[in-house]
């Protein structure tokens, strides 16, 4: 590994990075029309034409390399830690001063550094024309064009940074004014000799000195002598006695300064009319009154379609998986391994993987939301309201990639720069209706509820979720962290119309790993569900039936009286309770529960199960929908609660997670089944 040459990416949220990185490496990570989706370093291997294998990283989208976002201390921790023979740094075309001001940083750390100019094609239909060889010439190092949603030039951008790093072509620091060179040049000579053997980086480090960077100064005042040290905050207090501001500051408007220079030397704008065209676009959908009424209509619609395009597909896998349990079940003899295989495999793993079209077709919304922009504008809309409840809004980020996975969305926390509005949005989550909850929704109500009806109900599962989230947000902010939330600053994205491949790239990413489940811990789990639904056998004296005498059977009855309030038995109180392991669980377990008594003359799998829900006296809508509630608001799966320990910094928020989600789903699910009941008159 340490052999391998290192080309690591880097630029700001939303330049287009991940799209290069994925054509290059062919990876299929996530790639999001909005800022904060990647946030770990991530590897990848390419070939370049001589046939020599480099390391690709593409590291998390930072404005600057001053570590204050978890962002930046990875992405300037992987530039500086990881060896990296060269770097790209990832240019917007369509936004380059903006882009630009990282370049500026990234030129002062002594590695060759090549430029890819991405987005061209989103630059030509703004009607910006971009001087390539002037641009080259004013920044002193090579610059590529690209169209990293379509890989264009993604070769010739490696090819490129290789030969760049196999010359030592280092980039020209940019010159700063004259009263920040005159710093320069007298704490420079004073690190030298504590850079480690790279004197090309001293530079770099000076400014951060003078900008007093917590982590560097911490770093290097082990090195310097305190002689080294006192001069270095003299000429810091001199250059802010004599310019009248933080030398932070001074040194970032020198960037800017350098940036808008840049851009006004290379760029041609012409009268397009598209950023008219997005503005009045942004003037309806971004409207302090219409925003959050049209958020909600297009959530609506999102549901509507998952549920009536859904369900008739789902149909007909679920006719298909009857058909095999019902084949199945003819061609072995009767005895335990036919009902492991018809009633613990077909019918649990079959009961989860006839959602799948829902699934997809929630991702496929959510992806379309995603590459065309909408998704940094709803951040805009709520930020309002998350204020009001103690969020910040760019909470709205982490809390909607929730309603796909919780373990990225807690990891996506990251963007959050304040601890407090982190570790309250961790502990929200969870309250996002993740996508393994969706085949029990589905479930049941497709099994108590008119199809007209579905995606209402449907949508006020995801609304319940969303508003007790920022309800327990405004408790923990007012309690257990307080503070002010940091006001909310995102680049909005400019509009673009998705590629097919791309959108279908995402939903078949998250499909996948859906599936994937599904052959793993879901068989896993419905074999052993199937075991203890179906052992031991109880005597031939016996009134109870094989169920209830089994230790699922057993364990129900005992923990019924305490699910009662909410309206459960025990067979929902089994499901439940492997729901643990993860939420698709829960529907393979009902398969298991209703299915155990199949018949070789049956007809088994998911009909039976629709079918027994339909029968059991002991269910009903009110019964299935206090059933759906509990789902969505208890303890979250195993992976989420481990990685919630680990972002949160240790078990404690864990076990707070695990309590309180508990305890506020009886709560809620019991006050639906008493309420209900009174008012139907039951």
């Amino acid at each position: 590994m340490a052999d391998v040459p290192v080309i690591a990416f880097a630029g700001n949220p939303n330049s287009g990075k991940t799209s290069l990185f994925n054509a290059l490496t062919g990876a299929h990570q996530h790639v999001a029309n909005y800022p904060g989706v990647t946030v770990d370093v991530k590897h990848g291997r390419h070939t370049l034409e001589d046939g020599t294998e480099v390391r690709v990283l593409d590291l998390p989208g930072t404005y600057s390399l001053t570590a204050y976002s978890a962002e930046e201390k990875v992405a300037r921790q992987a530039l500086t830690d990881h060896g990296a023979v060269a770097i790209v740094c990832v240019v917007d075309a369509s936004n380059l001063e903006r882009n630009l001001y990282l370049l500026t940083q990234v030129a002062e750390l002594g590695i060759p550094v090549v430029v890819a100019l991405n987005m061209m094609d989103e630059a030509e239909r703004m009607g910006l024309g971009i001087d390539l060889d002037r641009l080259e010439g004013l920044l002193g190092v090579p610059v590529v064009p690209t169209v990293g949603r379509r890989g264009e030039g993604a070769r010739r951008l490696i090819e490129t940074a290789a030969r760049a790093a196999s010359n030592g072509d280092r980039p020209k620091p940019f010159e700063m004014s004259a009263h920040v060179e005159e710093a320069l040049a007298e704490v420079v000579p004073l690190i030298e000799g504590a850079v480690d053997g790279q004197p090309e980086r001293a530079r770099f480090l000076a400014i951060k000195l003078l900008e007093r960077d917590p982590e560097l100064i911490a770093d290097l005042e082990r090195k310097l002598p305190s002689e080294a040290l006192d001069r270095i905050d003299e000429v810091r207090a001199d250059l802010e006695t004599h310019l009248g501001d933080d030398p932070e500051i001074l040194v970032a408007d020198d960037r800017y300064g350098i940036a808008a220079g840049i851009t006004r030397e290379v760029i041609r704008p012409s009268a397009s009319g598209r950023a008219r065209t997005a503005e009045r676009v942004d003037s309806v959908l971004t409207n302090r009154i219409l925003g959050l009424p049209i958020l909600l209509l297009m959530m609506w619609a999102l549901f509507e379609g998952v549920f009536r395009l859904g369900a008739p597909l789902s149909d007909g896998i679920e006719l298909g998986f009857g058909w095999l349990a019902s084949v199945v079940s003819h061609a072995m003899p009767d005895g335990p391994l036919r009902s492991l295989v018809v009633d613990g495999v077909i019918s649990g793993v079959g009961g989860v993987l006839v959602f799948i079209p829902q699934v997809l077709l929630l991702f496929l919304g959510i992806s379309i939301m995603e590459d065309t922009g909408y998704l940094a504008r709803a951040a805009f809309v709520v930020d309002r309201i998350m204020h009001t409840f103690g969020l910040h809004g760019k909470s709205f980020i982490p809390m909607l990639l929730g309603f796909g996975c919780s373990v990225p969305a807690v990891m996506a926390t990251r963007i959050l720069n304040d601890p407090k509005d982190r570790l309250a949005t961790i502990l929200v989550i969870p309250w996002m209706s993740c996508s393994a909850r969706l085949p029990v929704y589905a479930l049941l109500i497709g099994v108590f509820f008119r199809p007209e009806h579905g995606g209402l109900v449907l949508m006020s599962l995801y609304l319940l979720g969303v508003v007790l989230a920022v309800i327990a947000a405004r408790v923990f902010r007012g309690t257990l962290f307080k503070g002010e939330s940091a006001p909310f600053v995102m680049e909005l994205p400019p509009y673009r119309m998705p590629t097919a491949r791309a959108v279908v790239s995402h939903m078949w990413e998250r499909a996948w790993l859906y599936i994937q489940k599904a052959g793993t811990t879901i068989l896993a789990m419905s074999v052993l569900m199937w075991a203890l639904s179906s052992f031991p056998k109880p005597p031939p004296d016996s009134t109870h039936s094989e169920l209830e005498y089994s230790i699922a059977g057993r364990a129900g009855k005992t923990l019924e009286p305490a699910m009662q309030p909410a309206g459960f038995d025990w067979k929902l109180t089994v499901a439940l309770f492997t729901g643990l392991a993860a939420k698709e669980v829960v529907v393979s377990s009902l398969s298991t529960i209703y299915g155990v008594k199949a018949d070789a003359g049956e007809e088994g799998g998911i009909p039976k199960l629709r079918e027994s829900l339909r029968q059991d006296p002991a269910m009903s809508p009110l019964v299935a929908y206090g059933f759906m509630v509990f789902v969505l608001l208890y303890i979250p799966c195993v992976s989420t609660v481990v990685i919630v320990a680990r972002e949160a910094g240790g078990w404690k928020w864990a076990g707070f997670l695990v309590l309180y989600t508990t305890i506020v789903a009886w709560v809620v699910a019991a006050i639906i089944h008493q309420a209900g009941r009174h008012l139907l008159g039951l």
